[in-house]
């Protein structure tokens, strides 16, 4: 839809805090439009993979590539990125409306839309999303799962060149859950972002991915999809974590 998309690409990604190393020369390429899962138990180094990505954390080595584009260097705000995190992180003291509106309204002036584009493209979200009758309510009228359809219309409002979640569904309860999988499956079939969404709940991950990264220890162990994380692994943490055979 808004063929403005790019792959991702991460090279020899290493991070330390101190002495302990939390990821260690990460290699991974993220097609155009793809939307993955970094999966793996506590403390594997997914969400600080995904921050590295957005720009929030650097990397001690290593290059983080957009398209062909290096931005290694380039600050968050630079990297036109849509995030969503488990804590929803709206405005309180603003409706589901300016919400939304939010990223559009704070362009810079010669970037900004008109207003009544920029009513026009939130009006166009919420539909999406489906709440277009809660746009003048306040996020404490809203329920968890639509609080998170509503940080993620905020998201996709300024058009990213790439859609970062991590655990997003990870505070509500699992018909909700379920219900936004599926949900936000529908939503990137539409606007064919890349996506990457960091879980620890496998169902989750093989459920809403077209691939799955499983990473524990700050190192990828297996990049797949479904069908092929279940034949037969001579990784032994794979098949041990993933239970292989039982549930996937």
């Amino acid at each position: 839809m808004e063929g403005s998309a790019l792959g991702i690409t991460v090279k020899q990604i290493s991070k330390q805090f101190g002495q302990t190393t939390v990821l260690q020369n990460v290699n991974l390429t993220i097609g155009n439009g793809e939307l993955i899962s970094l999966l793996g138990p506590s403390g594997s180094g997914k969400t600080t993979l995904l921050r590295i990505i957005a720009g929030l954390d650097d990397a001690n080595t290593g290059q983080i590539l957009f398209g062909e584009q290096d931005y290694t260097d380039i600050p968050v705000r630079k990297r036109q990125i849509g995030f969503v995190f488990q804590q929803y992180a709206l405005f309180r003291n603003m409706t589901v409306f300016d919400n939304v509106a939010y990223g559009l309204k704070m362009k810079p002036r010669g970037e900004r839309l008109p207003k009544k584009d920029i009513k026009e493209r939130v009006h166009e979200l919420l539909k999406v999303v489906q709440l277009t009758q809660y746009e003048h309510r306040y996020p404490e009228q809203l329920s968890g799962g639509q609080k998170q359809r509503v940080a993620l219309a905020r998201a996709l409002a300024v058009k990213p060149k790439a859609l970062l979640l991590d655990e997003p569904f990870g505070a509500l309860d699992s018909k909700v859950r379920k219900e936004l999988r599926h949900w936000l499956k529908k939503v990137h079939e539409e606007f064919q972002m890349t996506t990457i969404f960091v879980t620890h709940d496998q169902e989750e991950a093989f459920d809403i991915a077209d691939r799955v990264v499983v990473m524990n220890e700050g190192r990828i162990e297996k990049i797949g999809t479904k069908k092929e994380m279940t034949e037969q692994t001579d990784n032994l943490f794979v098949s041990e974590f993933l239970d292989v055979g039982s549930h996937i």
